[in-house]
This record gives C-alpha cells, sequence and structure tokens, in this order.
C-alpha cells in the first residue's frame, strides 16, 4: 500500500433515516472525507433520498430483505465487495447508528496501511439518549469508551485482540485482507452471532486483530432490551449455526439470562425455547 489509500466507509441500514443523516454528516464534518460511502439499503429503497442531502462521494446497493430477518452478514460483505470494486484499498465498517469521530477516516487509514493483513476496530462510545455532539470538542469531552472493548488512547495501539470481543460497530480491513478473509458467514441472518464468528475467523485465517485509538466513534442512542428479547428466535438459530461451525456455543450470558427469564431451558451443550420462538 504505498501509494495513497482510497478509502471506503460501508454502512448496512434498515430504516433508521435520521441516524444515518447525522452520521454522514459526521463523515463530511471529519479530517478527511472518505472516497467513498457505500450505502447497502436492506429491503429499503427509500434510502436513496436520504443520501442525497449531504455532498459525499456515495454509492447506495440495494439488498433483498430476508423473511427470517436482516441479512445483515450478506449486505456487508456486499457493501466491502461493491467498495472494493470500485478500487477502495482500505474498507471501514461503521455501524448506522454510529458518528464518525473526526479522525475516524484518517485513523484507520493509517492503522490498515500500518498493518494491511489485520483487521482494526476503534473505540466505540454509547452517547445517552438526546445527546448528539456536534463537534469535535463535544465528541472529545463525552468520550467514554464502552468497558467491555479495548479502549486505546489516541496515539495508542494494540496488536493483542480477543476475537470474541470483536464487533461491527466499527472497524476497518484491507481490501487484500478481506478477500483473503472470506467475509461474513451468510448463514447468519438476523441479529447475533455474526461479529464473533467473524473475530474467530480471522484468527483461523493467520489475520491479525488489533485495535487504535486513533479511530473513535459515537453510538446514537436507541432503545435496546436486555437481554434482547425480540431478538430470541434470531439469536437461538444463530447460534447453533456458531456451535456447528466453532463446537461451542456462543452469547453464554444472554443465554443464562433468558434462562432465567424461563424463555429458554438446558438442552445439550445449549439452550432451546420453552415455548416455540420464531425462527
Amino acid at each position: 500500500m504505498s501509494s495513497p489509500s482510497r478509502v471506503a466507509v460501508v454502512t448496512t441500514a434498515h430504516g433508521r433515516h435520521e441516524h444515518l443523516r447525522r452520521q454522514r454528516r459526521s463523515l463530511v464534518a471529519g479530517v478527511r472525507l472518505p472516497d467513498l460511502h457505500v450505502v447497502v439499503a436492506m429491503d429499503d429503497p427509500d434510502l436513496a433520498e436520504v443520501v442525497a442531502e449531504e455532498p459525499l462521494p456515495t454509492l447506495v446497493v440495494a439488498v433483498d430483505g430476508d423473511e427470517r430477518g436482516l441479512p445483515l452478514a450478506r449486505a456487508r460483505n456486499t457493501g466491502m465487495a461493491r467498495a472494493a470494486a470500485e478500487g477502495c484499498d482500505v474498507l471501514v465498517g461503521l455501524d448506522v447508528d454510529c458518528l464518525a469521530g473526526p479522525n475516524l477516516v484518517t485513523g484507520y487509514a493509517d492503522a490498515v496501511r500500518s498493518g494491511p493483513r489485520a483487521v482494526w476496530s476503534g473505540p466505540v462510545t454509547y452517547l445517552p439518549p438526546g445527546v448528539l455532539p456536534l463537534d469535535a470538542g463535544e465528541m472529545a469531552a463525552l468520550d467514554s469508551p464502552h468497558p467491555a472493548r479495548p479502549a486505546p488512547r489516541a496515539g495508542e495501539r494494540s496488536d493483542r485482540g480477543d476475537p470474541d470481543l470483536f464487533w461491527s460497530l466499527s472497524y476497518a480491513v484491507s481490501a487484500a485482507a478481506w478477500r483473503e478473509l472470506g467475509g461474513y458467514h451468510e448463514e447468519y441472518v438476523g441479529y447475533g452471532c455474526e461479529d464473533t464468528d467473524l473475530g474467530r475467523t480471522v484468527v483461523a485465517r493467520g489475520l491479525g486483530l488489533g485495535w487504535t485509538g486513533d479511530a473513535r466513534a459515537y453510538h446514537q442512542h436507541h432503545p435496546v432490551s436486555d437481554p434482547p428479547v425480540e431478538h430470541l428466535g434470531a439469536l437461538l438459530r444463530n447460534a447453533r449455526t456458531f456451535h456447528c461451525r466453532w463446537g461451542e456455543w456462543p452469547a453464554r450470558g444472554w443465554f443464562e439470562a433468558f434462562e432465567a427469564l424461563g424463555l429458554v431451558r438446558r438442552a445439550g451443550e445449549g439452550w432451546e425455547a420453552v415455548t416455540r420462538a420464531p425462527i
């Protein structure tokens, strides 16, 4: 990667139009504009109108829905592949709920240039309700990365990533490493497990997992449930897929919480629904 990098930010979306608008404003306000923003519309034809509002090089790619849930793995693979086909050599995955910190694009470009055979992640701060930082100073004042993930400071990097801590909110990888990795396993549909699967695949393919403090993101608030009972059916289906692939049952904390609520019961090494979940 001796020549200047072309950086694509890839975002998948279904709804969340206001979140996407704010994300795009944050990208425009950054130190470096991405060379391309690939927006993958999952069964959402109205997204084309949303992306026309900001002066940002953009490509909208449509992906059909799936009756079982949002095809997140397939949509992310589609977006990354399209970005690479457009000549981008640094691929940034950024969740539609995330605002880009001012240095996110430059931070990821530098990390990928220095470690082109690694998947790099940056710290993510979860914002409280009603709080939407408008400039770099406000973002810096609110910076408080999620405590369950590594959080290097600006200028710091770590190359000792735990594959089970990888998440798709914010990360970057070279196009060459993405092709070597093979992307997400597309049998995962709906909520859960595809992130952890990708982290395991990174290690299995001999690639690195790193964290950089120079690529910070800020997750816009939206209501969630803990445990995510509305996603129980998808989690059960995806957990079975993960178990078949890796010999372990993922997200054990959530399933133990579901068990305490009487929604699932133990079944072998994992769990099954007490009453049939919508899978």
